[in-house]
This record gives C-alpha cells, sequence and structure tokens, in this order.
C-alpha cells in the first residue's frame, strides 16, 4: 500500500468516525429531550395531542437528521433542501404546537422556568425572530458556509441546530403572539414567505451549479423549485391564519369601541 493510499484511507476513517459520534451525540440528546419531557409529563397535565404531537416531532426529527435522508442529502442538492425545509417548516411549528416548555420547567425542577424563560424571550418579538432566522437560512446558503457543512459532521449539525433553533422562535412567536402583537407575527410571516421565495427563484433560476460541479443544475434548480413553492405554502397557511385573528380583534374592538 502506498503512503497516499494509507493517507487517504485514514481521512476517509477519520471522517467516518467524526461523522459516526456526531450521530451518537445527536440521538443522545434527542433520547435525553424525550426523558426529560416523558418527566415532566407524569408532573404536570399535558393535553392527549400535544403529548403524542410531540412524540411525532422526535420521531420526524430522527428521520429527518439520523435517518436515509440524511444520506441522501449529502449527495443532492434538492434532497438537503428537502433536509432543511423539514426542519424548518414542519419539525418546528410541530414543536411549537405541542407547547411543551410547561413539561420542560418541570423536568429541570428549580432551574427550569428562569431557563426556558430566558431561552424563549425572544419570542415575545416576532419581527426580530424573523430577522434572525432569515440571517441563519441565507448565511448556510453562502456557497461556502453550504460547503463547509457537507464535509464536516460538526459544522452540519451546528447548521441544524441554526435552523431548528430560529425556526422554533420564529414559528413560537408567529403562532403565540398576543393580539397587539398579531400584525408584527403576520409581517414576520410574510417577510418570510417573500425572502425564501426569492432565495429558491435565485437557485431556480441561476445559470450554474452553486455549490460545485458535482451538484448538478438541474437537481439546484428543483432544490429552488422546493424551497420557492412547497416551502412556501405553510407561511401562507399561517399568514392567513394571522390575518383572520387579526381580523377578528379588530372587530372586536370596533364592537367594544
Amino acid at each position: 500500500m502506498t503512503a497516499q493510499a494509507a493517507s487517504s484511507g485514514d481521512i476517509m476513517f477519520g471522517g467516518e468516525l467524526q461523522q459516526y459520534l456526531a450521530s451518537a451525540l445527536t440521538l443522545g440528546a434527542l433520547i435525553g429531550v424525550c426523558l426529560l419531557y416523558l418527566r415532566g409529563a407524569k408532573r404536570t397535565p399535558v393535553k392527549r395531542w400535544q403529548f403524542w404531537l410531540f412524540q411525532a416531532t422526535l420521531i420526524v426529527t430522527i428521520f429527518t437528521i439520523l435517518g436515509p435522508l440524511d444520506d441522501w442529502a449529502a449527495r443532492s442538492s434538492a434532497l438537503h433542501m428537502t433536509q432543511h425545509m423539514m426542519l424548518m417548516v414542519v419539525i418546528a411549528p410541530m414543536f411549537a404546537l405541542s407547547k411543551p416548555l410547561a413539561q420542560f420547567y418541570v423536568a429541570f425542577a428549580k432551574w427550569g422556568k428562569p431557563l426556558w424563560d430566558g431561552l424563549f424571550k425572544v419570542t415575545r418579538y416576532p419581527m426580530v425572530c424573523a430577522y434572525l432566522h432569515g440571517f441563519v437560512i441565507w448565511f448556510w446558503h453562502i456557497p461556502v458556509f453550504y460547503m463547509l457543512a457537507l464535509d464536516n459532521p460538526w459544522i452540519h449539525g451546528l447548521e441544524h441546530l441554526c435552523f431548528l433553533v430560529t425556526a422554533v422562535w420564529f414559528w413560537w412567536a408567529c403562532l403565540y403572539a398576543s393580539p397587539r402583537k398579531t400584525p408584527f407575527a403576520l409581517l414576520a410571516l410574510l417577510l418570510t414567505l417573500m425572502h425564501t421565495g426569492f432565495l429558491g427563484a435565485l437557485l431556480t433560476f441561476a445559470g450554474s451549479p452553486l455549490y460545485g460541479e458535482a451538484r448538478h443544475l438541474q437537481d439546484q434548480q428543483l432544490a429552488g423549485l422546493l424551497m420557492w413553492v412547497l416551502g412556501g405554502i405553510p407561511y401562507i397557511a399561517a399568514s392567513l391564519w394571522a390575518g383572520n385573528r387579526w381580523y377578528k380583534h379588530l372587530q372586536r374592538r370596533i364592537a367594544n369601541a
């Protein structure tokens, strides 16, 4: 065996080992979150549909970031975009709708409420959450950072964490906005719909692959369409809901005037 071949083998083995370690850490973290939730659910009331929605959220998360989709995403821009969309417009709103903070309050004992209230304080400001989430989306779609995340499993995990955390903040802020802040929630949803659609259009109409020659242009165009069209549906639906909520609030104010 030549020295070059041995070196290539060591690099490949090292890369696989890092991938396994990153996956094991992620799986351990998800199991830990599940156990903490179950502990909290035993000690505080939780609606049955929200309990099972939270369990479904964890299952979908495992499939998205640890299942076959993660392997496929390494070879396809369209499947990579599918993974991103699952994190941002499926898993994050599912987590928000399951509303698990009460269970985490109890599970973390005396540290629970201060910890989680601090983490979710930003959700009082829908537009701030939209700006943070938008920055993360565009940052990780800059070619150099996109490719860096593909090449390093730890950076890839950081990318997923950034998408998921800011998306949870975003959806929580929009779905649970106070009546006074509902217009800002609607604006945050429409802003996100527009800039993600614009990014999708850039990927769709680009004249050459943006993420390396190994990624086919047609695959990149499909990724853009997924973000532009399918990825926009949840934002449109939520915007209609927020608009209707605002309209009903205005009607009540007029009736009580």
